[in-house]
């Protein structure tokens, strides 16, 4: 066993304590110290992630009605025992044991295209951020939308506490606390020119394989999550925005030169570009700053960086690039510390 891979079982389950699931956290620390659990993540395709992949294989066959004594950790489907209270992790690897052949299928053939709803109220804030820079309506282009039900983000509102709210007769509206003294803008939604998602991996709502699969990757022991996720794929289904399937960073130049001449570009990802290799991060670099050289080009990244999660705006003008942190933000925008 490398180091590199016990770090990597290590950071999973301190993250998924700091962010909220007891379950994932203690269920990550129990195949990080098993050789065998471990060599089974690791099926995976080249650059996902070894965890959420397990993880969601069971949570899919759970909510699919797979009997097992495991439920009992799962709130999603009834469970009521904690994980802080009994040890989840005997009962997991004896389901993965009794199902190998369909975890280890959806390991090594899926993707985790996680479509979380929350981080749209991050969104709201670092559009207006935007908007009042460009003074004009906004192109915006989303790399890895997955099933784009980020792409929709102003068809939520946000109740971030208090009197802080935009949009609060939406049809679903999005609870985020504030941090810290400092507030994000709230002013009048952004116009928006144009919208269009870039991905891979496509999710088919049409297709329940696909649906449920978006649903398991939800942390189970997080229901007012799933709950959100169902309402958004109701809302989604009135809306459906173009997405093009295929390799984001060669379709970006056309996606961006096919933008009206009067919009604002606006490049945005939401936890998606920790799985892009140096060269492609070095490629979509490339590809903005040229793109600068046209008309100025902003990028709103919310992304890991190695410590913490930040929501950045990043601008490119003239060949010159320049990144103000707007926020740090739960992963899935819980809370959000306006800086």
């Amino acid at each position: 066993m490398s180091g590199g891979y016990r770090d990597y079982w290590d950071f999973f389950t301190q993250d998924a304590l700091k962010t909220g699931s007891v379950l994932y956290s203690k269920l990550a620390a129990g195949i990080g110290a098993d050789e065998e659990m471990r060599a089974l993540a690791g099926r995976v395709r080249p650059g996902q992630p070894h965890a959420n992949l397990i993880l969601a294989a069971v949570h899919f066959l759970l909510l699919r009605g797979a009997e097992h004594p495991l439920k009992r950790f799962y709130p999603s489907v009834g469970g009521t025992v904690s994980a802080a209270d009994e040890d989840p992790f005997p009962d997991f690897r004896d389901f993965v044991e009794r199902h190998r052949e369909a975890v280890t299928r959806m390991i090594e053939t899926r993707v985790t295209n996680t479509n979380e709803i929350g981080r749209s109220a991050l969104l709201h804030a670092g559009f207006r951020a935007i908007a009042g820079e460009a003074e004009a309506p906004l192109g915006l282009i989303e790399i890895g939308p997955s099933a784009g039900l980020n792409l929709i983000w102003d068809r939520y509102g946000v109740d971030y506490g208090g009197a802080v709210r935009v949009g609060e007769s939406a049809p679903l509206v999005i609870a985020c606390e504030l941090r810290g003294d400092k507030r994000p803008p709230t002013g009048p939604a952004p116009r928006v020119a144009s919208r269009v998602g870039l991905e891979l991996n496509p999710v088919d709502l049409s297709d329940a394989d696909d649906r449920d699969w978006l649903r398991a990757l939800i942390w189970p022991d997080q229901a007012a999550r799933l709950t959100r996720l169902d309402r958004a794929i109701a809302l989604f289904a009135t809306e459906k925005p173009q997405i093009r399937a295929g390799d984001a960073l060669a379709l970006l130049p056309d996606a961006l030169a096919a933008l009206p001449r009067d919009a604002a570009p606006v490049v945005y990802h939401t936890i998606a570009v920790y799985q892009f290799s140096t060269e492609m991060r070095e490629a979509l670099e490339s590809i903005l700053t040229i793109g600068g050289l046209r008309r100025p080009v902003w990028r709103l990244s919310f992304e890991f960086d190695g410590s913490l999660y930040v929501l950045s705006i990043i601008r490119y003008r003239d060949g010159t690039r320049e990144e103000t942190k707007l926020a740090h933000c739960h992963p899935h925008g819980t809370w959000m510390e306006w800086m």
